[in-house]
């Protein structure tokens, strides 16, 4: 049974992964915490927890955020993504698939974090976002090409200790040729059943 909240602490509900936790933790209690120590989440690295290697990179609302910086009351009402959340079942993501694959890890302790960031940097390439690499920012230009100085700028807030860099970049340039396949086929999807329903 969770304690009562007083007046340093709070009852919140954080929806992680689909499912909602009900919690009562104190103020000061950052995210990264409470998905560790509360509710044994531990996929969630804690490395620097300053906010400075990526480790404990998670999705809030679908971007990515470092949760060793952000505070679990302020989480509340947010859907929150870990890795434990990434796959599907049996079926992984994608990403994670790309970093099995091409062996995008040594360690694995920094994995995570990566994954969970390689996740949002595709999202955010797709919708056009440029980045400090980007040479033509204007919002006429579309997505820059994903190329290798693309992917580690975004990815720049991820830290590898162990220098799999290399894999690393190639494990997100594959994951993303697999999201912009699967983006047009299920625009031909659409526009077939669209040209169907006009005939």
């Amino acid at each position: 049974m969770a304690p009562a909240p007083s007046s340093t602490s709070s009852a919140v509900v954080l929806n992680i992964n689909g499912e909602k936790h009900q919690l009562t933790v104190d103020h000061r209690t950052t995210l990264l915490d409470a998905l560790r120590e509360r509710l044994d989440l531990t996929g969630t690295k804690k490395g620097c927890d300053q906010g400075q290697c990526g480790a404990c990179t998670v999705l809030v609302d679908g971007r990515r955020a470092v949760s060793c910086l952000n505070l679990a009351v302020a989480a509340e009402g947010r859907e929150i993504t870990t890795i434990e959340g990434m796959a599907e079942g049996d079926l992984l993501h994608p990403v994670q698939q790309a970093f099995l694959d091409l062996d995008g890890y040594q360690c694995g302790y920094c994995t995570p974090g990566q994954i969970c960031s390689a996740v949002a940097v595709i999202e955010e390439h797709a919708a056009g976002w440029p980045s400090a690499a980007t040479e033509d920012v204007r919002p006429e230009a579309g997505p820059p090409p994903l190329t290798p100085d693309e992917i580690r700028e975004r990815m720049s807030g991820n830290l590898c200790r162990c220098g799999a860099y290399v894999s690393i970049v190639e494990a997100v340039a594959r994951a993303a040729e697999a999201h912009d396949a699967t983006a047009h086929d299920g625009d031909g999807a659409r526009d077939g059943s669209a040209k169907g329903a006009a005939a």
